[in-house]
């Protein structure tokens, strides 16, 4: 904190995301390419190109619609993630995470 506080507050930010990512045991190149937010920061700012054509807002339904078309634009822009091959190794982790659906539907049913 007395070297950097800048870093040192993005550190603390990152933490946990981090923590996350290890304790789910995401290979290196798949880690890579979910620890950085430059994906949905371009896609959010080809939305946002998109949405300066609108000179008034009706209803949240436009705004979703608009949102939606400057999604569907920066999707065209899209390229295969790094490490996507190891996608699969990463959903086993996540759904060994979840407990089993019928467990939980029994427990639904019993509260």
């Amino acid at each position: 904190m007395h070297l950097n506080p800048s870093a040192a507050r993005s550190l603390g930010e990152g933490l946990e995301e981090t923590l996350t990512v290890h304790r789910l045991h995401v290979p290196q190149q798949l880690r890579l390419t979910l620890a950085s937010t430059n994906v949905i920061e371009s896609a959010f700012s080809i939305v946002e190109r998109v949405c300066l054509n609108v000179k008034r807002w009706h209803s949240g339904d436009q705004r979703e619609r608009w949102v939606g078309s400057g999604l569907l634009v920066a999707e065209k822009q899209f390229r295969r993630i790094k490490g996507h091959k190891q996608l699969p190794l990463l959903l086993r982790e996540l759904e060994a995470l979840i407990p089993c659906k019928s467990n939980l539907a029994q427990r639904r049913k019993a509260s």
